[in-house]
């Protein structure tokens, strides 16, 4: 069994060895033992329940939320030489038909079904005469309400599971989970004594950066930011459709190559627009969150979130959707605070579910507040990025990372307590019946129409940071809510009020200690066609036009057989190729994502690439 598990790995998927927990959750499943799998995007997910199904004589199901997800997936595996299907509503009722019967007759190791399809008279009845062996959850947390992603169909799974003649190994896979979620899965899946494991949320590849920018600015951050990674793919998330477009006009405008995508655009657009973002044709997707879940697009080298996600779930999805080949990436949050009055707005005038009780809506909606809330201190933290996401996850986390927006920040350390005090005590003197903006101002000295009711006399503060940058008293603001010296109401027009620990600085028991941000001018990098680098070689840097010519050997490859780039191989392996520059059919299969099959179809022009190259250089 050892022997025939690695032998799948290394013939059909192209690697050498299981990375973390992989090898664990395999084994347990072909003992015919349940498991919960918690594994960050990019962390081979897929793999532990598509290398058991290759093993077990029967049929593996796994259920999918997204058409695109399985798509994706599903072309993958037949990349690999693996035959399977997936039954959704983007095809015929003639092919279903025709996809079962194949099915039926042994064709298919691997069918991906969407979860409302499960239930139907039709799929039982096929699911009833066949010998199902394993059934995969995949996006498992969309079975919790309490989750960012509920999907009722994923409430379907245990009945269907039970309505078998066979109870089928049950398999749950998620990137993201609270405790809260993972305890919803165990219990709404019915997994029997499972064997759970996490391995843990965090993406060493990826750079995790916020950047606060309002109004304006935000496009001028959006293009210093894509002109220092010009050529690469991309996506920006947008809140709002309407941003959306704007965003993608000014884009074009620039003669950037990008593409959208977003609910309010006809399907054949959608497809069209994803596709072409898929083929390169259009490297930057500018998206709301309506895109992604189903793109396993794994050249994606930057995710950019133009407004702020209303929770960390999200968000850690949306920017794990980077680096997915292990390859260095960026994953950069354009923050300002409306944005936050954007997502409140959001959540105040969300459709309600029909199907749960007022006052579990009522539950609901106080858990969107707080993960906003979090989702807000994660912006406006000045401590390591990493370490706030891996907290948020119940993990441990060291202070600093060393490979974030934060903690690479060269500014210093400062005493803030002073301007802490003065922030604390006009909230205070104001009677806390103003927001951020109103505060700014006082303190500022603004003079507009609702300070001009204020003058020294009754609020002595008035103007006491006149010198003061008004993003720097925002960032302080920030810094105060964060550690609880200050608390904001809940609504359109959020309050400042005193928090809990406000006394601790207004009676000068506590100094507050800060690294905030400056604005130095960023010089505009220059364009570069080497190759990019990977944080994990030892061997040596790539040879950068090597990688150059790989990349356009790839794209022929990939326009003959009319699939992505990236299907015929990740930048991850055109990088490994670069570095040790195989010229033997052995040591071409000795470079991770490349199995026999890719080998049988590709091999003999990478190696005459790579060995024209050695003699030209020699």
């Amino acid at each position: 069994m050892q022997d025939a598990k690695h032998a799948v790995l290394r013939d059909v998927f192209g690697y050498h060895a299981f990375r973390g927990g992989q090898e664990k959750l395999i084994d347990a499943v072909l003992a015919g033992r349940d498991v919960l799998a918690v594994m960050p995007t990019g962390a081979g997910k897929s793999l532990c329940f598509q290398v058991p199904a290759l093993m077990f004589e029967g049929i593996t199901l796994v259920i999918s939320p997204l058409i695109s997800l399985m798509k994706d997936q599903v072309g993958a595996l037949r990349q690999n030489g693996v035959r399977a299907a997936y039954i959704n509503s983007s095809l015929t009722p003639a092919q279903i038909d025709r996809a079962l019967e194949n099915a039926r007759y042994g064709m298919y190791k691997l069918i991906y079904v969407a979860p409302e399809r499960l239930l139907t008279d039709s799929f039982l009845a096929f699911a009833s005469a066949v010998k199902i062996d394993f059934l995969a959850v995949d996006e498992a947390h969309c079975v919790s309400q309490w989750g960012q992603d509920f999907r009722p169909g994923y409430l379907d799974i245990a009945e269907f599971a039970a309505r078998l003649p066979r109870r089928p190994v049950i398999g749950a896979y998620t990137a993201t989970a609270t405790a809260a979620v993972r305890e919803d899965i165990l219990h709404l899946l019915h997994l029997r004594d499972p064997f759970a494991c996490s391995t843990g949320f965090d993406r060493p590849n990826l750079r995790f950066e916020v950047i606060h920018a309002a109004g304006r600015e935000k496009t001028a951050r959006l293009h210093s930011l894509l002109g220092e990674m010009p050529g690469q793919s991309g996506i920006v998330y947008c809140a709002t459709r309407k941003n959306v477009e704007e965003v993608c006009d000014a884009l074009r405008a620039a003669h950037i190559p990008a593409t959208r995508y977003h609910a309010g655009l006809d399907e054949a657009e959608r497809r069209q627009n994803q596709d072409d973002f898929l083929y390169d044709r259009a490297p930057i997707m500018v998206a709301t969150n309506a895109f992604g879940m189903g793109i396993d697009k794994s050249n994606v080298s930057f995710v950019i979130h133009y407004n702020l996600p209303k929770d960390m779930e999200s968000y850690y999805q949306e920017a794990g959707r980077a680096g997915r080949d292990g390859s260095a990436a960026r994953c950069v949050l354009l923050y300002a605070p409306a944005d936050v009055r954007l997502n409140q707005f959001l959540i105040e005038h969300s459709e309600p579910n029909e199907d749960i009780s007022p006052a579990t809506r009522a539950i609901l909606r106080e858990r969107e507040e707080e993960r906003l809330r979090q989702m807000t201190f994660y912006a406006t933290t000045p401590d390591c990025l990493r370490a706030f996401i891996l907290r948020y996850f119940g993990e441990t986390a060291p202070a600093r990372c060393d490979n974030c927006g934060n903690c690479l920040f060269a500014g210093e350390e400062c005493d803030v307590s002073d301007e802490a005090r003065l922030i604390l005590r006009c909230v205070a003197q104001t009677g806390e019946r103003y927001g951020v903006g109103m505060i700014v101002n006082l303190l500022r000295g603004a003079k507009d129409t609702r300070t001009a009711r204020f003058d020294s006399a009754e609020l002595p503060l008035l103007g006491a940071l006149h010198d003061t940058d008004a993003a720097r008293i925002r960032e302080l603001i920030s810094l105060l809510l964060s550690g609880g010296f200050l608390s904001r109401t809940e609504g359109e027009y959020p309050i400042l009020q005193l928090g809990a620990r406000a006394d601790e600085v207004l009676c000068g028991n506590r100094r507050i200690v800060a690294r905030l941000r400056s604005r130095p001018a960023k010089k505009k990098a220059k364009p570069t066609t080497s190759a990019p680098t990977l944080p994990f070689h030892e061997a040596g840097p790539p040879d950068a036009d090597l990688y150059e010519a790989l990349r356009r050997l790839r794209s022929k490859l990939a326009e003959r057989a009319g699939i992505p780039a990236y299907a015929v191989l990740t930048n991850a392996t055109l990088l490994e190729l670069a570095v040790y520059r195989p010229t033997t059919p052995d040591a071409l299969l000795a470079i991770n994502g490349i199995g026999r099959v890719k080998y049988e179809r590709w091999g003999e022009a990478l190696l005459s690439l790579i060995r024209a190259h050695a003699d030209r250089a020699n």
